[in-house]
Parts: structure tokens; sequence; C-alpha cells
């Protein structure tokens, strides 16, 4: 049975910033399989084509466009793309974010300004052009990309991100307050230590040029494995299935949740 049968989705954040599978990326590809028609943005052309032809060459329906989601006029153009392809939104799934290295001493005002840009505007400009259609049809899901260190310190000092998803989370559920009377529901993922392009690309290279000169993907891996109850890394994978979860009707009476996929990580974390 397919969980998103007739349903049209726009995932942000689609394509992947290396080799494998990112959460846009996943999700994307889980919903198509789901049954939903996706509209797969990036800011890289070719990553997110990379994932329409993986959904297309599967049978399914999607479209691509190329931006930079942090740009009024390219968001609403996302959506009038969706609702001319596509005729609906029913759907909106957030999966974009950076990262920048840098406690409140040491980053600078650009990646500040920057990293907000990305992580947090892009999803304020998303709703603001999403909402008014889901609005209309009185029913919507969205669903929000955070992470657990929202909720606390990682270890890591990259201080403008876990600051976006913090606020993340606190949007999400003045959102879901806000629009639940249309049958909105938002609620927001936050992914532990899981393994993904980002990680081994953009995070490994961040500590680097931080403390951290030495460090190598291996050790970041084993670094963080000790910290896992479940004594393993998670995946794009583990995120999409509880982002369809989301997305679906069988949580059709869950909204401004923050459900955590960590593998119990922040149950342990000091």
């Amino acid at each position: 049975m397919n969980k998103l049968k007739d349903k049209v989705a726009i995932v942000t954040g689609a394509g992947s910033i290396g080799p494998g599978w990112g959460n846009g990326k996943a999700a994307a590809v889980l919903f198509a399989r789901e049954g939903a028609k996706v509209l797969c943005t990036d800011i890289n052309l070719k990553a997110s084509e990379d994932t329409v032809n993986i959904i297309r060459n599967e049978g399914g329906e999607a479209f691509t466009l190329s931006g930079d989601i942090s740009d009024t006029t390219h968001v609403k153009q996302i959506v009038e793309t969706c609702l001319n392809e596509f005729g609906k939104i029913d759907i909106l799934h957030n999966n974009v974010g950076i990262v920048k290295p840098g406690g409140a001493v040491e980053q600078s005002e650009e990646d500040w300004d920057r990293v907000l840009e990305v992580n947090l505007k892009s999803i304020f400009l998303t709703c603001k052009f999403v909402i008014p259609h889901m609005k209309e049809q009185k029913s919507g899901s969205i669903i929000n990309l955070s992470s657990i260190s929202g909720l606390r310190y990682l270890g890591i000092n990259y201080v403008s991100y876990p600051t976006t998803k913090a606020a993340i989370n606190q949007f999400t559920k003045v959102t879901a307050a806000q629009y639940g009377p249309w049958n909105i529901r938002v609620n927001s993922i936050l992914p532990g230590f899981n393994r993904t392009p980002m990680v081994d690309l953009a995070v490994v290279e961040m500590l680097k040029k931080g403390e951290n000169s030495d460090m190598t993907v291996d050790k970041y891996i084993k670094w963080r494995e000790e910290k896992i109850p479940l004594k393993r890394w998670g995946d794009a994978w583990d995120i999409a299935k509880a982002a369809l979860f989301l997305a679906s009707d069988d949580s059709s009476y869950i909204t401004g949740l923050e459900l955590v996929v960590d593998g119990g990580a922040t149950l342990t974390l000091e």
C-alpha cells in the first residue's frame, strides 16, 4: 500500500553534497516510492537532477528546480512551479542545512549571517508561501529537519548551526499551533549521529580547521559511535522513514512534535 498515493511533495535540499544518500535525497526517493509526486529543489542542479532521475527511472513523477532557498524569488518560483506541474502541495519537507566553524568569538559575522539565512530563513520562506495553499485545501504536512544539536552541546564549536536548529524547533511548535485549525500539521525531525555525505565532507573538514587537525572520517565515526547506546550510526534512510511517517496519514493526529532519531544518543550525552 502506497502511503502517499495521490500526494504532492516539495523536498528542499533534495540533492546530496557528495556521493551517497543525503537526508533530502533519501526522503524524496522514498516519498516517490510511496506514491507521491515530488518537486526536488537544491542549490546544486546536478545533485537534484540525480535525485529526479532515480525517481523517474523507478517509474515515479518528479521535477527539479535549482536555486538559493533563502531567496524569496526562488521560493515563490518553487511553489508556483509545483502548483503548475502537479496542481497542489500536500507535503513540504525542509532539508536544507549548512555548517560553518567557530564559536561566538571565532565565527565570522558573514558565516553567522549565511547559516541563519540558509538554515532558518529558508524554512520561514517556504512556509510563508506554501501554507496559504494548504489553508485553502484545509490539509497539509510540513516537516522541518532540525538536529539534536538544538537541544544540547555536542562537543563541536559551530555556534550558528545549533542556534538555527533550536530556533527551528520553536518555529515548528508555534506554526503548528497557529495553523492546526486548517488541519495543517507541522513537525520537526531531530537527527542524531547520522552518517551522510555532509558528515563525511563538511563536518570533518570543519573539525580539521579547528582544534582537531588530525581528524579523519574514521576517527570521527568511532568517536561518535562510543556515545550512542545502539552503538551504530544512523543513515539517511532512518531520517527518510521518519519523514514518511510524518508526511503520511499514519501521523494524522501528531503535530508540533520534536521527533528525535538518534539511536538513544541524547539519553547518555552529558
